[in-house]
């Protein structure tokens, strides 16, 4: 693929892709006083009048989200990562349960959210979501991917979760690669038959720099951004599990029931082949620069390679 150029957050994607959306007058965007964070403030601009604000009071979002879909509507709902979580109760029963069509976008997720602190840093939410029936559960790699596969959700059948982060990262996607994205379909960044490193979010871009710094190593690494956690593309993974014989996979995410998880949940059943978990090793994050915060977690591009060879040296 061509070297994306510059950098972008998701969470700018998922504002943007709300303005695209604008012209189907079933959307509706609910907020909890985090409009700005979130950049569905945007949308409040321009149309005011199919924007809810719900002040600081998640629980009775996600249930006026509830009470939108089974009118019709299709509600985006967003506030932090961290603070869906207040109304997980709401969504399970109010929202899962039923199978209503509302889209939730938990932003500030991770430990990448750096100076905010291990209390704003959900290392838990994809877990969390993954748990519920009917729900799907997403983590774009960039701006450009997190617009497209917002643009997607509305045509999901049932409710969604998807997690964008605040700062910038390096483009894994171009306005042309884009184009490869599906919810529900793994997408193959590079080439290689020694290992596959399956990841997520702003681990995708650190995947790709492994994978350059390995290929000088003499070892090719596959990268696949599995962006969709659930439903999870078993059949990329059963593909590359015997192609390569051997995975990592990275998160910004606790490894403990994230996509690492999902992962191995898989191939326990299906691909006995080493799996090696870079993500948050159940402890919570810590205030500090993003890369310095990553760095001590051991989830730099680094610990990506080291991970690479030690999986390797497991087959």
């Amino acid at each position: 693929m061509s070297a994306p150029s510059g950098g972008g957050a998701s969470r700018d994607g998922y504002g943007s892709a709300l303005l695209k959306l604008a012209s189907n007058p079933n959307i509706v965007v609910l907020e909890a006083d985090l409009g700005k964070s979130t950049k569905s403030c945007h949308f409040r601009s321009e149309y005011p009048d199919r924007t809810f604000s719900l002040g600081i009071a998640e629980q009775n979002m996600m249930l006026v989200a509830a009470g939108l879909a089974s009118s019709g509507k299709i509600p985006m709902a967003s506030t932090f990562a961290i603070f869906t979580e207040r109304g997980f109760e709401q969504v399970r029963n109010g929202i899962a349960r039923p199978c209503l069509k509302v889209h939730i976008c938990g932003s500030h997720g991770g430990i990448h959210t750096g100076s905010d602190g291990s209390s704003a840093q959900s290392i838990e939410d994809l877990a969390i979501y993954r748990t519920l029936p009917n729900m799907t559960i997403i983590h774009p790699a960039d701006d450009i991917s997190a617009e497209e596969l917002t643009m997607q959700v509305v045509q999901l059948e049932g409710p969604s979760y998807m997690r964008t982060i605040r700062n910038k990262v390096s483009r894994s996607y171009t306005n042309e690669t884009k184009n490869n994205l599906k919810i529900g379909k793994g997408n193959l960044l590079k080439e290689g038959d020694d290992v596959v490193i399956i990841s997520c979010g702003v681990m995708v871009s650190k995947s790709i720099e492994a994978s350059n710094i390995l290929k000088k190593e003499g070892i090719n690494a596959a990268v696949i951004d599995m962006h969709t956690i659930k439903p999870l593309d078993e059949v990329l993974i059963d593909v590359w599990s015997k192609r390569c014989g051997c995975i990592v996979t990275a998160e910004d995410h606790s490894i403990i029931g994230g996509l690492g998880s999902a992962v191995a949940e898989h191939n326990s059943r299906n691909n006995l082949v080493p799996v090696e978990m870079v993500g948050v090793k159940d402890i919570f994050g810590e205030s500090g620069d993003s890369e310095e915060l990553l760095e001590k977690m051991s989830m730099s591009t680094l610990d990506i390679v080291k991970a690479a060879k030690k999986s390797v040296s497991r087959k």
